[in-house]
């Protein structure tokens, strides 16, 4: 799963700074500035969730926040070129999935962490 998170933070800051360059050109966009503010500042999250070997929740909060993030721009990118969103609920779904996928995240934080020794 680790390697999932890892591919999914490639593409997100990939497409994050895409939607950035196309925004910048594109007068008229309504959205497409809201999707690269989603990818690039949740991009780097999934490449440390991505890269943290220690605890499956953080793994699984990663996908959670990449799925949550893919849905969230996807629905955002169908309102801007096709002028209706994925299905109805959709970017409500994805921004609930990467809230919980946060709060995830910060759960995991207050996790006691046995596998140090102190000295």
């Amino acid at each position: 799963m680790q390697r999932i998170v890892l591919v999914a933070a490639g593409l997100i800051g990939a497409m994050g700074v895409a939607a950035a360059a196309a925004a910048s050109h594109m007068a008229e966009s309504r959205n497409l500035a809201a999707i690269a503010a989603v990818f690039l500042s949740h991009g780097p999250a999934l490449l440390a969730l991505g890269l943290q070997t220690r605890w499956r929740s953080l793994t699984l909060a990663g996908c959670a926040l990449a799925a949550g993030t893919i849905l969230f721009a996807a629905d955002l990118a169908m309102r801007e070129w096709a002028g209706h969103g994925l299905f109805p609920g959709a970017a409500p779904l994805g921004g609930g999935a990467m809230i919980l996928a946060w709060l995830g995240i910060a759960l995991g934080g207050l996790r006691p962490d046995r596998s140090f020794k102190k000295d």
